[in-house]
């Protein structure tokens, strides 16, 4: 049990992966100017990257290493991500149109999001079984959400703030996204 917690917080802070790793910036800064899009984007990250957590690690100890192929690790982790994606796509198409269509472009780009797919790869580099795998994915996923939330809040403040003319918009908003992620490197260190 203490083993996962472990693998929880680092994923989660030390480990970030928008704000120490970098992966995943792109849905970081398109779906983060409202807070309530930016949580159905961490929600569905949550769901997508869990679950392609768990799959791509059965794929890879039951498909890819049994028969020998582990070089099509990567395009078969793509494809395992893509059918959860549009899986997550076709719920959220009947049950939240709302949210379906706040999301646009950027919910099919889950598919492609580095993020999920760096997950996937880094529990079998380092050797997780199926449970760690899966919280370590899950952890990764809660990581993304609280840093696109936060984000998604400073974005949200920075829109009533006096801004010089130059820095309003995508300026302020990278030079917001560089000091947030310094002070997630405050965590290294802390397991």
């Amino acid at each position: 049990m203490k083993e996962l917690i472990i693998i929880i917080l680092g994923a989660v802070l030390i480990e970030n992966f928008v704000l120490v790793k970098f992966l995943g910036i792109c849905p970081f800064l398109g779906v983060s100017k409202r807070v309530s899009t930016a949580l159905g984007m961490g929600a569905a990250v949550i769901f997508v990257m869990s679950v392609a957590s768990a799959a791509t690690w059965l794929v890879q100890e039951y498909l890819l290493i049994p028969f020998k192929i582990e070089y099509l690790q990567t395009i078969t982790f793509i494809l395992v991500i893509a059918a959860l994606v549009q899986f997550v796509e076709i719920i959220l198409k009947k049950f939240s149109i709302a949210l379906y269509k706040a999301l646009g472009v950027y919910l099919p780009l889950i598919t492609t999001n580095c993020a999920v797919l760096g997950a996937a790869i880094i529990n079998i580099q380092r050797g997780y079984n199926l449970l760690e795998a899966t919280v370590f994915g899950a952890g990764a996923a809660a990581g993304f959400t609280l840093a696109i939330v936060l984000f998604a809040g400073i974005r949200e403040r920075l829109e009533y703030s006096g801004i010089p003319e130059p820095l309003k918009g995508f300026p302020i908003s990278l030079i917001s996204a560089a000091l947030v992620s310094m002070s997630f490197l405050g965590f290294q260190g802390f397991l």
